[in-house]
């Protein structure tokens, strides 16, 4: 993060001289200092982001992938006068420990066309369907896997 905060500094100033370097280097310190005593920062936390960054690369891969096949799926209900949406609520239940792995799965859900996440109250997820075939697979999706997996690494590293 202190990087982070020293390169935005640079960039800001639009050119490098040695007096911009140096009160870049000061000013990004005593910011990430602040951050670290008043807005609880964790730098254990940041070397977790780190460490999980392919695996959130393999996720937004997966999530485009997805999210192309739910479209073509779309396209062929909209575009095919013999085929007749028929919308469902699916609820069920995951696993997964962390908030922040279910809102991550919650968006991913309504991201993808044809799916919207309704509600979620505990580990139960509530999902419209455009149609009963974009229901299926929904409570294991291949969503979930990446997340267990996600979960997994970040409870071996901590």
């Amino acid at each position: 993060m202190y990087l982070l905060l020293l390169a935005v500094w640079l960039i800001l100033n639009g050119k490098v001289t040695m007096e911009i370097f140096i009160f870049g280097v000061v000013i990004s310190a005593v910011l990430f200092l602040f951050m670290c005593r008043f807005l609880d920062y964790d730098m254990r936390r940041e070397i977790m982001l780190f460490r999980l960054a392919p695996f959130f690369v393999r996720y937004l891969w997966t999530l485009v992938k997805e999210i192309v096949k739910a479209n073509v799926c779309v396209l062929k209900i909209i575009f095919s006068p013999d085929v007749q949406a028929e919308p469902a609520f699916v609820y069920f239940d995951t696993d997964l420990k962390t908030g922040t792995a279910k809102m991550l799965l919650a968006n991913s859900i309504t991201l993808t066309p044809g799916t919207i996440t309704v509600s979620v109250e505990g580990n139960r997820f509530c999902v419209h369907c455009l149609d009963r075939e974009l229901a299926d697979g929904v409570e294991d999706s291949v969503f979930v896997e990446l997340l267990k997996e996600m979960e997994e690494k970040e409870a071996k590293w901590s």
